[in-house]
């Protein structure tokens, strides 16, 4: 049986524990979160009173491929079929993604002939500054609703899962892709040599592949165990994406280490048979730091769920010491990292008197599974909170900024990542 014909049969089946990448037994716990809810699954007041799903969020790491990753316990389709997260609401994140085109237009001299797709494409966040400079684009989202957005912005878009199936159907269709780019979306994908495969059969000869993840490395170092929730199916290295990729015939020929999310890796990669992208010392020289960190060992992936516990006894000792003062206290944002740090440490309305998102579509909602009420972010204006958890600690330059006049009464920040701190 061929290398690929064996892998079709590990696409990931719901509750098996096995490798979605190699296929083997899944023997090795990197971090066990517990139960949880689905951290996008925001509550509605009609909802407050009915059973609510939770799913076990124990994370698995291969001892073969040392790829870390969730064995997939809720469908895709339960996830993404209605999704709450609209990238446009992150200042800073439009700004990202505006100077990557930029970058990306003039290194790759894509124009008017060629065509962009974005896998992942939400609510048109990235495409609209290629079609602001004249490209021609085509975004793919599962989530309905984040693609009605984007067509209003003149995004053509389109709703589906991206497979090997639909890779075809758009080749069928007269498209190919000279730049296919996945923000954030690697980690979604239950089926892995599915879904690179289906990136290879779309790729003109001479494309190239751009994906942005949150990388292990940093999500290790700086004790990042909030990313974790279950809409990641995979948390990569680049040790175990070049493996994936160069599975499939694609290969990895340059990197940029970002600090978006805590710290992401954006790799760029080509066909194997495209000789004219040759591989960049950067490549090298980040697999030299994963390999010096301990990535290649398995006793350095056992060694986290310590520093998870270290993490969440501290947050709660802040917190309790915080209320017994009589100190109030609220959070900013409702994300998914924001979800998974409240359930794993089980902070809820004893300690959060609320929280507050800008993306309307949250509000007036709870958060899922500690049923937080969510407000629009002048709610902390109203109520001059003394002190304000910063739930996407990843922007938290951003939100000081936003709620800079909190200083007027004496109000404080709590960062809970990488170790909990308070800040004026």
């Amino acid at each position: 049986m061929s290398t690929l014909a064996a892998k079709a049969r590990f696409p990931g089946t719901v509750g098996r524990a096995t490798c979605r990448f190699c296929g083997a037994n899944l023997r090795h716990t990197f971090v066990d979160l517990g139960v949880q809810p689905l951290c996008q699954t925001h509550i509605e007041v009609s909802q407050l009173n009915q059973m609510e799903p939770f799913y076990p969020l124990q994370v698995f790491v291969c001892e073969n491929d040392f790829l870390v990753q969730l064995v997939e316990v809720v469908s895709p389709k339960e996830i993404f079929g209605e999704y709450a997260y609209f990238s446009s609401y992150s200042d800073s994140w439009l700004a990202h993604a505006e100077a990557f085109v930029g970058e990306t237009v003039d290194r790759f001299s894509l124009g008017p002939s060629c065509l962009v797709v974005e896998i992942g494409s939400n609510d048109g966040y990235l495409l609209q500054y290629f079609v602001k400079k004249g490209v021609p684009v085509l975004g793919i989202d599962p989530a309905a609703n984040v693609v009605e957005a984007a067509k209003r912005k003149g995004i053509p878009s389109l709703v589906r899962f991206f497979d090997e199936q639909l890779a075809g159907d758009l080749i069928a269709a007269g498209k190919r892709a000279d730049f296919v780019v996945g923000n954030n979306v690697l980690a979604h994908v239950p089926n892995l040599n599915g879904f690179v495969l289906g990136i290879k059969t779309l790729l003109a000869r001479q494309g190239v592949v751009s994906m942005e993840f949150p990388v292990l490395l940093h999500l290790m170092e700086k004790n990042q165990f909030d990313t974790i929730y279950h809409e990641h199916f995979s948390y990569f290295s680049l040790l175990s994406v070049e493996r994936i990729f160069a599975d499939q015939g694609l290969i990895i020929f340059d990197v940029d280490e970002l600090p978006t999310h805590g710290g992401s890796l954006r790799i760029y990669a080509r066909h194997a048979e495209d000789l004219s992208k040759p591989v960049s010392g950067r490549v090298h020289e980040f697999l030299r730091r994963e390999t010096e960190a301990g990535f290649a060992q398995l006793e350095h992936y056992l060694s986290f769920m310590e520093r998870v516990r270290e993490a969440k006894w501290n947050l709660l000792e802040c917190l309790i010491n915080l209320k017994r003062m009589r100190k109030s206290i609220v959070g900013y944002g409702a994300p998914g990292k924001g979800n998974t740090l409240l359930n794993y440490c089980g902070i809820g309305r004893d300690f959060l008197d609320y929280t507050v998102d800008r993306n309307p579509y949250k509000q007036g909602k709870f958060t899922p599974g500690t049923h937080i009420p969510i407000f629009a972010p002048e709610k902390i204006r109203e109520t001059r909170p003394d002190h304000v958890l910063i739930l996407p600690w990843n922007l938290e330059q951003e939100i000081r900024s936003q709620l800079s006049y909190i200083h007027e009464w004496g109000g404080k920040f709590i960062i809970p990542i990488p170790t909990v701190r308070i800040e004026p």
